[in-house]
């Protein structure tokens, strides 16, 4: 039967155990007993600290190294966490305090404080610390790396959106140009060219009549006729394309009435409808009224171009605030990335026209579901005479 050591010597063959075990750790451990007084420290600990072995223990160890707080004002023991830990029976974990060497100096610190029981009684703490100097100036460069990125996104953000901003201005100048261009133009071509056709129509009257006696060529001047008319027509559709003089003339709610019945004449789909404008309140005009216009043309446009649709909702209210609209077929629908698609123009085009304005254009959409398109546009207040609420309902066409 094996002999077993005494209890004092087995004690002692565990401390020389830890003690060689804390001479090769690289960080620093220390134990103090209830009053604070050093009673071991390894040698990396007191290398740390700027001291030998010999000079630290039965030392204070607060009063030797953590008796100041990182700027330099006093620290005071009772307020210090690994006194309050090991004699309330708890265990503390630190990282955000310093540790003072001999020459005066500090360094950042991770410490760790355990108590010490003996006979079930606490009678003292072992501590564990370590240097995270470099642990905390890596910190410090990763939060100034990224202060630094966040005010270059800052500024670069600001850059951009004064650029979006600038874009969206030079769109809206390029809109307001285009648009009188073609108010220019459809101008231009009523005056010259119809002026030409209706001259042209008489003279080939003129020539009717005289020639009556020679049914060949009476004949040509009817033909020449019709074709005058058709050229008349067609004249009057281009100029209507360009711009209608609807819009200029009778406003914006005649003007989206007037689309409307061209939309369901043209594509004979069933068309439940209704404008409403609140009383009292003058429909928007200027620049303003030919966004809204165009916005609804080309919401009209898609859905006769692309949504294989066989009815359609419309409604659109105009109170002293605001414009909405809302425009729903029961289509074929889209994938919400082919509407949000860069080379979906129309779509783009639309959306900056209410952005332009400070209003919003939202799409709705999904394969077999249909889609709604919600638009939203601010309307600074305008009183003027009463204006009464439109209603307007389709069935199967006009």
């Amino acid at each position: 039967m094996k002999s077993r050591l005494p209890a004092e010597a087995e004690r002692a063959l565990w401390r020389d155990k830890l003690m060689l075990l804390m001479e090769l750790t690289s960080d620093g451990v220390y134990g103090i007993d209830l009053s604070g007084q050093c009673t071991f420290i390894n040698p990396a600990g007191a290398a740390m600290l700027g001291y030998s072995v010999d000079q630290v223990v039965g030392k204070n160890m607060h009063r030797l190294m953590h008796h100041s707080h990182e700027h330099g004002h006093a620290y005071p023991e009772q307020d210090c966490p690994i006194y309050r830990a090991f004699r309330a029976g708890r265990t503390c974990k630190i990282d955000k305090e310093v540790f003072w060497r001999a020459d005066g100096s500090s360094f950042a610190v991770e410490y760790s404080s355990h108590q010490i029981v003996e006979l079930g009684k606490i009678c003292g703490a072992v501590v564990l610390f370590s240097d995270i100097s470099e642990r905390r100036q890596a910190e410090r460069q990763l939060h100034r790396t990224n202060r630094e990125l966040e005010l270059r996104v800052i500024e670069r953000t600001a850059e951009l959106s004064g650029a979006l901003a600038q874009m969206r201005e030079l769109s809206a100048y390029a809109n307001s140009a285009r648009e009188e261009e073609r108010r220019r133009i459809a101008r231009e071509i009523h005056d010259e060219l119809g002026s030409l056709l209706v001259a042209l129509k008489l003279d080939v009257n003129w020539m009717e009549k005289r020639v009556v006696d020679r049914a060949e060529v009476a004949g040509k001047c009817r033909t020449m006729n019709r074709l005058i008319e058709s050229a008349v027509e067609n004249v009057g559709r281009m100029i209507t394309d360009l711009r209608p003089s609807i819009l200029d003339h009778q406003g914006l709610i005649a003007a989206l009435e007037w689309q409307l019945q061209e939309f369901t004449e043209t594509t004979e789909m069933t068309c439940n409808a209704s404008i409403e404008v609140a009383e009292e309140v003058r429909a928007p005009d200027g620049n303003l009224a030919t966004a809204i216009f165009r916005i609804f043309q080309e919401i009209l446009s898609n859905v006769a171009r692309h949504a294989q649709a066989s009815a359609i909702n419309i409604r659109i209210r105009l109170d002293e605030n605001l414009l909405s609209m809302e425009v729903q077929d029961n289509g074929i629908g889209a994938q919400p990335f082919d509407l949000d698609n860069s080379r979906s123009y129309g779509v783009m085009g639309m959306r900056e026209r209410a952005m332009h304005f400070g209003g919003s254009l939202e799409i709705i959409s999904a394969p077999g579901q249909g889609t709604l398109v919600r638009l939203s546009i601010p309307i600074a207040p305008q009183k003027c005479e009463i204006v009464k609420a439109f209603e307007h309902s389709h069935g199967g066409g006009a």
